[in-house]
């Protein structure tokens, strides 16, 4: 598996966000009234200091994720249906699936066509699932491709009946926001 996810990389302001060691919810979590005051007076230029922003979507793509990662659902669909990339589109599909709305997940997915995280995804998803392969289902141990609508279907899977994949899951998620994070970071600023 690839290096593990290192808030301090990002920053102060952003590692002081992630400090906070958890498991992303599958649904919609709750959310931390005392987070939603830190996120609610966060500039997008606060996340990246002196670092010049070269890419305006990618930087506010990045706030996006933050408030997914803490549970506001509202107000990260709020920002990533204002991205009109696949990198937004992604976003906005996660949101989704968390609300948990699958199909309107699926239709955000489509939007994203093949995006540059999947192969790492891809990668990451099947050491996460060798690691607990009783739990696996044959699509992550079998695919060469990410298949994002597949995922969608485990996740539904997993949130409406109680299984022993469920942390299986929550694991590939927690790593696929964390690629996507990092993707969109260094977009935001290389």
């Amino acid at each position: 598996m690839g290096n593990p996810f290192d808030p301090n990389v990002y920053g102060p302001v952003v590692s002081a966000l992630l400090q906070k060691d958890r498991l992303i919810e599958l649904g919609p979590g709750n959310p931390d009234p005392e987070m939603e005051k830190r996120l609610a007076a966060l500039q997008v230029t606060d996340l990246f200091l002196s670092l010049r922003i070269l890419d305006p979507l990618m930087a506010q793509a990045c706030l996006a994720g933050l408030w997914l990662y803490h549970d506001f659902l509202h107000q990260s669909h709020r920002i990533s249906q204002s991205i009109p990339t696949a990198t937004g589109s992604y976003w906005h599909g996660l949101m989704h699936r968390r609300e948990p709305d699958y199909s309107n997940a699926k239709y955000w997915f489509r939007k994203v066509g093949n995006h540059p995280v999947f192969s790492d995804l891809c990668r990451e998803a099947k050491a996460l699932a060798d690691s607990e392969s009783r739990f696996c289902p044959p699509f992550i141990a079998n695919q060469d491709e990410w298949n994002p609508f597949d995922f969608i279907d485990f996740c539904e899977e997993c949130l409406q009946v109680e299984t022993p994949a469920e942390q299986l899951c929550r694991k590939i998620q927690q790593r696929e926001w964390e690629l996507l994070f990092d993707y969109c970071y260094k977009k935001a600023v290389w």
